[in-house]
């Protein structure tokens, strides 16, 4: 099982393989905005496991099992994206489903993906859950969770 970092990492790999047939510490470290040094240390270590083949001064090439957990990462993320998208969140849905598809079991990411494609095919319930969501906005008021950072930011002083 790999860690969420080397999760990033592979996930990476595996959407610069879908873009270019030469993979290069420097492509990788500048997508995920870390150091040559870190990506050596996560490349060693996918090397290690079967996930990609890494040598110095070489390209990368994902193995096997390196394609198809990429890929499977890359549909993970994707299916909470679309559903950050069907929630109307209005927030940066690329960021929060990566703070989010770490922490969600196989059985919670088949039930939203379900949630998803019910409310993407039923355009009525769709247009009732958007109705909803506007009756519950007020300009004037924030949201309880708001008021986490709040909290959090008055214990830091």
């Amino acid at each position: 099982m790999l860690s969420p970092s080397l999760e990033d990492y592979l996930e990476e790999i595996y959407q610069l393989s879908l873009l270019k047939n030469e993979i290069r510490v420097r492509d990788i470290a500048d997508r995920l905005k870390v150091s040559s040094p870190s990506v050596v240390k996560a490349l060693r270590r996918l090397n290690k496991q079967n996930y990609i083949h890494y040598k110095r001064y070489e390209g990368i090439n994902l193995r096997y099992e390196g394609k198809k957990l990429g890929n499977l990462l890359v549909k993970r993320n994707s299916v909470l994206q679309e559903f950050l998208y069907v929630i109307n969140s209005n927030c940066d849905t690329a960021k929060e489903a990566e703070a989010m598809e770490h922490y969600l079991s196989p059985p919670t990411i088949s039930a939203i993906e379900k949630l998803v494609e019910f409310l993407k095919n039923d355009k009525h319930m769709m247009e009732k859950f958007n109705q909803f969501c506007e009756s519950c906005e007020t300009e004037d008021e924030k949201h309880w969770s708001e008021e986490i950072n709040v909290c959090e930011a008055e214990g830091e002083n």
